[in-house]
This record gives structure tokens, sequence and C-alpha cells, in this order.
């Protein structure tokens, strides 16, 4: 399983229309077939009156869970055409709603493709999009005479401190990417002289490359 991924954060609204029919496309992060299967019913009340709701959904990490339907468009005209823009983005743990309002017009194979795949990039591009990393917490106490030291290298290192607790030691709580936990633990030991002491939490979180943690 890959150690980053990228999902949904906020949900994107995007349109097209083709010939007086108009496509309404919504993105929201899910995790089950569950949350998959609220979503798909909110829309349809929402637009209860539409002619079509196709979908397609890719749930966990590693993007290994995918659905889709073409709700009686043409086979292969709407539910893949929006699963290609899913997985073309590298998105996982979201789903893609398009809806459908037929304008009178029969829009053919490549019109139905054409227009699902540009609704569907167009909610896409709304949405907020965040990548997560797979992080694991550190517990760095040091003597006072150090903590600029630590201070410096997590600033170097683009590492965000989250609590930080003054005592008779400094202990600094911050998250490392999980595949450099071990080398990060090596290199401060080698800064302070070992005269530091760190704790490593077994218990891996999955961050927001961009975010700032509060412990």
């Amino acid at each position: 399983m890959n150690n980053t991924y990228k999902t949904v954060k906020i949900e994107g609204q995007g349109t097209y229309e083709e010939k007086k029919s108009k496509f309404l496309g919504v993105i929201r992060h899910t995790e089950t077939e569950e949350e998959v299967a609220a979503f798909l019913s909110e829309i349809r009340k929402r637009y209860y009156d539409a002619s079509h709701h196709c979908y397609a959904c890719v749930l966990g990490r590693d993007g290994g869970n995918v659905r889709s339907s073409d709700d009686r468009e043409p086979s292969g005209t709407a539910g893949h055409p929006i699963l290609a823009v899913l997985q073309g983005a590298g998105l996982t743990d979201c789903c893609l709603i398009v809806t459908r309002y037929f304008g009178g017009t029969l829009l053919g194979t490549g019109g139905l493709v054409r227009s699902y795949t540009k609704a569907a990039k167009e909610a896409v591009n709304a949405a907020l999009i965040v990548e997560k990393y797979e992080a694991e917490i550190l517990n760095a106490t040091v003597d006072y005479s150090f903590y600029g030291a630590l201070q410096n290298y997590l600033r170097d290192k683009g590492l965000e401190p989250g609590d930080t607790v003054f005592s008779d030691k400094v202990t600094v709580v911050f998250p490392v990417d999980a595949g450099e936990a071990e080398s990060t633990v090596k290199a401060l030991t080698d800064l302070t002289q070992g005269r530091i002491t760190i704790k490593r939490n077994e218990e891996h979180l999955w961050l927001e490359k961009t975010s700032e943690i509060l412990l």
C-alpha cells in the first residue's frame, strides 16, 4: 500500500450543457459504501426530476475498490468516463455523481461520453483536493541547551511541531513521514550527542501534507 494518497476535502460542483441537456457534477469525500449510498440518496432527492444520476466511486487508500453506474444511459457512456476522471486525477476515498436533465435531443455515444467527462472534470476542478501521508508521531525530550538545535532541525526539514511542554526539560511532539521516522530518530540522536529521549507512537495517522497538527 502507498504511504500517500489524494482525496477530496471539500466537495466541488460543476456543470456542463450540451444541446439543452444539462449535466450537474458533484464530488464528495466518501470512505465507505454506506457513505456512497447516502450521497446518492441525497442527490436523487435534491434533483428528483432529473433523467439520470450516473456516478463512480473509488474507495480505499490504495484505490482498490471501484464502482460505477450508467443509470440507464447506454453502457459505458457515463459511469466509466466519470471513473476515468477520478482515476486520472489520482483520487481515492471519494464519489462523483453527474446528474443529467435531458434536453430533448439525443447526444449519441460520443456526445454522452464527452458531456459526462466534462461535467466530472468541472466538479473535480472546483473541489479542494488534499494529499495525505502516513505519519508517525514522535515525542522528543531534550535539555534546554539543545532546544534551539531541535527547533532548527524541525524548521529545516519542514516538520510542524504540535504540543511543546516545558518542565525541567523540553518535550516537543511532531509528526514525520512513517518511512522517515527511523532516520529522523538517528539524526536527532547524532545532533544532540545522544542527549535526547524519543518516544515513538506505534499507532500511525494519515495527515494532510500541509496541515499543522496540534496534539
